[in-house]
């Protein structure tokens, strides 16, 4: 079996994910909670606007290398704080339109890679449950794993992750159930 003859059920679990994730985004409350209001909001934007900062990501304090973090100064700056890990995003509107197709071009990348596994064991594929085992689980590792290590490395919440990590699980099932119920049985 090729990957083109998958082309239905990479396209429709793009479709559907795009869809439920809009709504799970739009319509629901659990995710609102992510992030939290700077003390202080309106004194640290006046200190940082005069700073200019170009959009990027950036970490304060900054050592460059795993040696100059050792040396007393940078520990010293740890110690005294702040310590933040940001993202500096251009001024103006959020461009979400650039985001929801980018979010939809890569729906349809877990689908492609989803579709490329399910072909490289195709023989084992005989059912819906056989199919939708092993295409909601590539889908999960490409909508979730990396997730994770947010947390571990960035300090991301937890609880944040897990939010995100339930999301790639209803948008693995939806894949999943996708492939399985559009099966090329027989190809």
């Amino acid at each position: 079996m090729s990957l083109l003859a998958l082309w239905l059920p990479v396209l429709l679990s793009a479709i559907a994910v795009f869809i439920i994730s809009s709504v799970i985004h739009m319509a629901l409350t659990y995710h609102r909670s992510n992030m939290s209001k700077l003390p202080n909001e309106d004194k640290f934007r006046e200190a940082t606007a005069a700073l200019n900062i170009p959009p990027g990501d950036y970490t304060t304090p900054y050592a460059g290398s795993m040696k100059a973090m050792g040396t007393p100064e940078f520990q010293q700056k740890m110690d005294q704080g702040p310590v933040m890990m940001m993202t500096v995003m251009p001024n103006g509107p959020y461009a979400m339109g650039k985001s929801l197709l980018f979010w939809f071009i890569y729906s349809l990348l877990v689908g492609l890679f989803t579709a490329y596994v399910a072909t490289q064991a195709q023989t084992v594929l005989v059912d819906f449950a056989s199919v939708m085992r092993l295409t909601a689980t590539t889908a999960f590792m490409g909508y979730g794993l990396a997730l994770i290590q947010d947390s571990i490395w960035w300090n991301r919440k937890w609880s944040t992750t897990f939010k995100f990590l339930f999301d790639a699980l209803v948008y693995a099932l939806l894949t999943g159930a996708m492939f399985a119920w559009l099966w090329p049985h027989g190809v």
